[in-house]
């Protein structure tokens, strides 16, 4: 930032809220352009002309952010679009700031941010003779109403193509604090790829309904004449309900809408301000003839690089896969949101922790944690403790959930084991020590014994929408978590160079009491045996029986014959299955395609993952109309066994960044091959297995420079740079 801390804040004489503003300027170039830099930030969401024509290529800027204490700036090229006459004209939309709806319900009407929409900018202009001239934004620009006449990021938007502010008002400025501004640190949100629409379809109901094929998040992009003053409506899905029929009760409050006012005049038009999670569109008071071609499903997230693949003989399996990786483009975008198509669409810290492995693997996220980290460090309490979504839009102090606020751990540790990136340790070092710390405060003999917690949510011991949270012990997750992120920020203070004593004897006391409290004969106690409970007590190394453990958790998962764990025992369940011993039966859950299962979704028909394990029922039916989303990635953390267990591709802990690999791929008689690729820093990671004539084939690919190992059937392996071939 050069400039821009001297330009002045503006917003439209009156207030404007669920409405877009565009603030304009003209102005005449001095001579010979030799360079046009602008710097602009807003409150809500901009889109940036100069001379009709668009600024930069991203969308939804300046992004979400924690925004009393983070606003970032966008700086932009513009040299070729200054001409001798200029004109400037930025609209702005409330965006992430409008008005939240969601559950907890009590919190509806809140709003994130300030309900005017304002803008702050500066446009430097360098001339080939060296002189240089700033336009900052200030109360010589003016303002008026846009023909965006509502935006909303839950219930849509209404444009009314003939719309015109015939009496623009000039600007007012305000003061707002600018030692919040920050470069852009994030990925920049991006228009990815367009999906065409796929059939048109007349419901029982006779609605028109066309279908895109996949769950997305984005816009449509639509070409349209209609009558004169004609309002055509486009509403969004996820699904059809069992009859057929176009669903949005999923939704809740938001009505996902985009209303177009016609002048009977063809144009095309997409949205600047609003995006939506659909696989389906309904039209209403289209009098067009309705046709495939005029509709194009944009799809919108963080501009990340595709760094992982993963692949197998089983087609239901990569199925599964294609869907984790959609989940993942519709929620990163730009905080990592739960889901992308009700009133939430939140950063919830638990569905980011729990799934970052995976999304480490599938796409290059190192840039996209670390500003969601930021915010993270921003809104955590001054006592430690973490907001269940980030940007925290509950504002409540006192809320902090044991596996949601872990987020603060887990998260900056994946970010330095996939990348190697020590940074991160160190700017979180704090902020893991405090949320630490507050644990501390609310240990009695090691036990986390206050608080409330979310606990297993949405595991099968919970039968209903209304009790979620209920199966195994919340106590005992929150002290298990307590282990665990104690542990991590053990590991983080030795890597840095610092003293640990305090917390590995803290950490210790927690151990032992989890043992005599929980654990008897290295079995999780009968009254809190469940898979999940299992799970965290290997996964985590706290039971002092592996082996015993393990034969439990196989025989509760044997006695059902499927998984019952919910977003907190997901994530560990197969890890704790397979690094003991039962490989065939992590293998049994993960082809499975009975309920409930992962499969049991592609079965149905899915396209990304659900949020419940029978978000629909096989006759049709919904599981849920207030906690049913169709794209919610949590689930979707079986990726990461994919990639590490089926293909075999792991970090080192003690060499991150994959500069040394560790192959361990586990095989199973029912595939024929599993083979998986990861760009990581050092280079292109391959490992692949495939089953012939009774014999099983390795091949293993290895960046110049890292080093590998690989474990197979008892043996350890050293291998060379380039492609390595074993046959066992």
């Amino acid at each position: 930032m050069k400039n821009i801390k001297n330009a002045k804040w503006i917003r439209h004489p009156e207030v404007h809220v669920d409405k877009a503003v565009d603030f304009c300027k003209s102005f005449a170039a001095k001579g010979k352009i030799a360079s046009a830099t602008l710097e602009i930030t807003a409150l809500g969401v901009f889109e940036a002309k100069i001379n009709g024509k668009k600024v930069g290529d991203f969308v939804f800027a300046p992004g979400w952010t924690s925004y009393n204490k983070r606003l970032q700036v966008e700086t932009c090229d513009v040299t070729d679009l200054i001409k001798a006459n200029n004109r400037i004209v930025i609209g702005v939309a409330p965006g992430w700031r409008g008005n939240y709806m969601a559950a907890p319900f009590h919190y509806a009407g809140n709003y994130i941010g300030a309900k005017e929409v304002a803008m702050l900018c500066a446009l430097e202009i360098v001339y080939e003779n060296g002189e240089t001239e700033v336009v900052y934004s200030g109360k010589d620009w003016k303002a008026k109403e846009s023909k965006v006449r509502y935006s909303n990021i839950y219930n849509g938007y209404i444009y009314d193509c003939d719309y015109v502010d015939a009496k623009p008002k000039s600007a007012v400025e305000f003061p707002h604090p600018d030692n919040i501004l920050i470069d852009r640190v994030g990925e920049k949100i991006i228009e990815v790829k367009r999906v065409v629409a796929k059939k048109l379809i007349i419901t029982p109901k006779g609605e028109t309904v066309i279908d895109f094929g996949q769950n997305l998040t984005g816009y449509v992009e639509f070409t349209i004449k209609g009558n004169a003053g004609e309002m055509a409506t486009i509403r969004h899905a996820e699904v059809l309900d069992a009859e057929g029929n176009f669903y949005t009760e999923n939704l809740r409050g938001a009505k996902a809408e985009a209303v177009f006012i016609c002048n009977g005049k063809k144009q095309t038009y997409k949205p600047p301000y609003n995006f939506y999670g659909f696989r389906y569109i309904c039209l209403d008071g289209f009098s067009d003839e309705i046709k495939l071609k005029n509709f194009t499903a944009v799809v919108v997230h963080s501009e990340m690089k595709r760094t992982g693949y993963f692949e197998c003989s089983d087609a239901r399996i990569n199925k599964l896969f294609s869907n984790i990786v959609w989940g993942q483009r519709g929620n990163f975008l730009d905080v990592p949101t739960d889901c992308p198509q009700r009133d939430e669409r939140l950063g919830w810290t638990g569905d980011a922790q729990v799934f970052i492995k995976t999304a480490a693997y599938n796409y290059d996220v190192e840039r996209f944690f670390i500003k969601w980290l930021g915010d993270l460090r921003a809104d955590q309490t001054v006592w430690g403790t973490v907001p269940h979504v980030i940007p925290d839009v509950f504002g409540v102090d006192d809320e902090c959930s044991s596996a949601w606020a872990d987020a603060a751990t887990v998260c900056p540790w994946q970010i330095y084991l996939s990348y190697a990136n020590k940074q991160i340790l160190e700017d979180s070092a704090d902020s893991m020590k405090d949320y630490i710390d507050y644990i501390k405060t609310r240990l009695v003999d090691g036990l986390w014994v206050q608080h409330w917690h979310f606990g297993d949510w949405l595991n099968l011991d919970a039968s209903t929408a209304e009790d979620c949270s209920k199966g195994t012990d919340k106590l005992l997750i929150a002290t298990a978590f307590f282990i665990y992120s104690s542990e991590i920020f053990i590991k983080t203070l030795k890597i840095l160079g610092k003293e640990s004593e305090e917390y590995e004897a803290l950490r210790n006391e927690s151990i032992k009491a989890f043992l005599n409290k929980y654990m008897k004969e290295g079995r999780i106690a009968t009254d809190y045996a469940t898979q999940t409970a299992c799970a965290l007590a290997l996964h985590f190394g706290i039971t002092d029986n592996a082996k015993e453990t393990a034969a439990q958790l196989a025989e509760l998962v044997s006695e059902c014959g499927h998984i019952k764990t919910g977003f907190v025992g997901t994530p560990y369940i197969l890890h704790a299955l397979s690094d003991n011993g039962y490989t065939k039966l992590a293998y049994d859950l993960v082809l499975r395609e009975e309920y409930p299962s992962w499969l049991f979704s592609v079965k149905m028909g899915a396209t990304t993952i659900w949020e419940h394990w029978d978000s629909v029922r096989e006759d049709g039916t919904m599981w849920s109309t207030t906690m049913n989303s169709f794209n919610h990635y949590a689930y979707g953390c079986v990726g990461d066994w994919l990639y590490g267990d089926a293909a075999g591709i792991k970090a080192d802990e003690s060499n991150p960044g994959y500069a040394n690999i560790i192959f361990r791929p586990l095989t199973d008689e029912r595939l024929d091959y599993v083979k998986a690729s990861l760009e990581t820093r050092k280079g292109l990671v391959k490992s692949e297995w495939k089953r012939e004539n009774g014999k099983v084939t390795y091949t293993f690919v290895v960046p110049e420079e890292s080093t590998a190992t690989a474990y197979i059937g008892g043996k350890k392996y050293v291998l060379k740079a380039g492609t390595n071939e074993i046959t066992e």
